[in-house]
């Protein structure tokens, strides 16, 4: 699934890990040209995702709020709210 990376900075609430990688996943896979990993490409892959991920994290705890919020909410939040959990009976 190929998504635009959204604006993670001044979401209520903050970013989660799971879409602060998410946008990362999706930084390496445009700029390296890999899709899918193989054997070949997933070790080099992976190891850009969680330094993409950790300097992500540390760039959003480290800038000031932003002014106002994000224009478009990330993809894992859009799945979120048109898919919401069942009520229970």
């Amino acid at each position: 699934m190929c998504r635009n990376i959204t604006t993670l900075r001044g979401l209520e609430p903050s970013a989660t890990a799971e879409e602060i990688e998410a946008a990362a996943r999706q930084y390496v896979r445009k700029v390296s040209g890999v899709q899918s990993t193989s054997a070949r490409t997933e070790e080099a892959f992976e190891l850009a995702v969680r330094k993409v991920t950790a300097a992500t994290t540390e760039l959003l705890t480290t800038l000031p709020p932003r002014q106002q919020p994000p224009p478009t909410l990330p993809p894992l939040r859009r799945l979120a709210h048109s898919h919401p959990h069942p009520h229970p009976h």
